[in-house]
C-alpha cells in the first residue's frame, strides 16, 4: 500500500507541477530563460512582456496599458485569474493552453522547472 501511495504521489507531482513544492533559488536560475521578455521585482516594467510581480491572484490580461493578444483578452473576459494550476498548463506549453498567445517562447518541459519558477514568482506577491 504504501509502494502505492508512493507512486500515485510521483505521478500527480510529474503531470502536475503546482501540486509540487518548488525551489525560490532554482526559479531564479530558470527565470533567466524569462527575462529577456519579463521583468519582476522592485521598479519591474513590461518589456515585450508583461513585468510579473504579484501574477498569482491577479487577472489574466490584468496589468493596465499592456497590449495583450486578443487570446488573452478574451480569457481576461472569461474571468480567468493566474493561480498555480493556470501557470503550470501555460509554462509547459503557452501556445497549446492559450492558442493565439503571442508569447512566442515554447515552454518548460520539466515539470521541477516549473515549480521552481512558480515558487521564485511567489516571492514578489505584494506584501
Amino acid at each position: 500500500m504504501r509502494y502505492l501511495f508512493a507512486t500515485l504521489s510521483f505521478c500527480l507531482l510529474a503531470t502536475n507541477p503546482a501540486l509540487a513544492e518548488g525551489s525560490a533559488d532554482a526559479g531564479a536560475a530558470v527565470f533567466k530563460k524569462c527575462a529577456a521578455c519579463h521583468a519582476v521585482g522592485e521598479g519591474a516594467k513590461n518589456k515585450v512582456g508583461p513585468e510579473l510581480n504579484a501574477i498569482i491572484g491577479r487577472k489574466v490580461a490584468g496589468i493596465e496599458g499592456f497590449n495583450y493578444s486578443p487570446a488573452f483578452k478574451a480569457k481576461a473576459e472569461e474571468g480567468w485569474v493566474w493561480d498555480e494550476a493556470h501557470l503550470s498548463e501555460y509554462l509547459a506549453n503557452p501556445k497549446a493552453y492559450i492558442k493565439g498567445t503571442k508569447m512566442a517562447f515554447a515552454g518548460l518541459k520539466k515539470p521541477e522547472e516549473i515549480a521552481d519558477i512558480i515558487a521564485y514568482l511567489k516571492t514578489f506577491q505584494a506584501p
